[in-house]
């Protein structure tokens, strides 16, 4: 099998300043959606990534990640909000 990942096509689409508090809570709450899904699955806390023991050194709050951590959400969430801009749709908050 050969897979060429085809992701929408993004780089016409620059986000508007006001658009970085949205990108910054979707980041949050990916990395709150992605730490709840872990912990059910029996993953805890660990210093350090621990496959057979499920433990992870990320299991912590969105704001004591390291900045490295940050920017894989921020960049996962502001994806996300370009390609759905690319798709044709408005982002308008009430």
């Amino acid at each position: 099998m050969s897979y060429k990942p085809r992701p929408i096509d993004t780089s016409h689409i620059k986000l508007r300043p006001e658009i970085h508090n949205l990108t910054e809570a979707l980041s949050k709450n990916t990395h709150e959606v992605w730490a709840q899904e872990r912990m059910a699955q029996g993953w805890r806390f660990g210093p350090e990534r621990n496959d057979q023991r499920k433990e992870h050194p990320s299991l912590i709050p969105y704001e004591e990640l390291p900045e490295k951590e940050k920017v894989y959400d921020r960049n996962t969430a502001m994806e996300t909000v370009r390609a759905v801009l690319a798709l044709g749709y408005r982002i308008v908050k009430d």
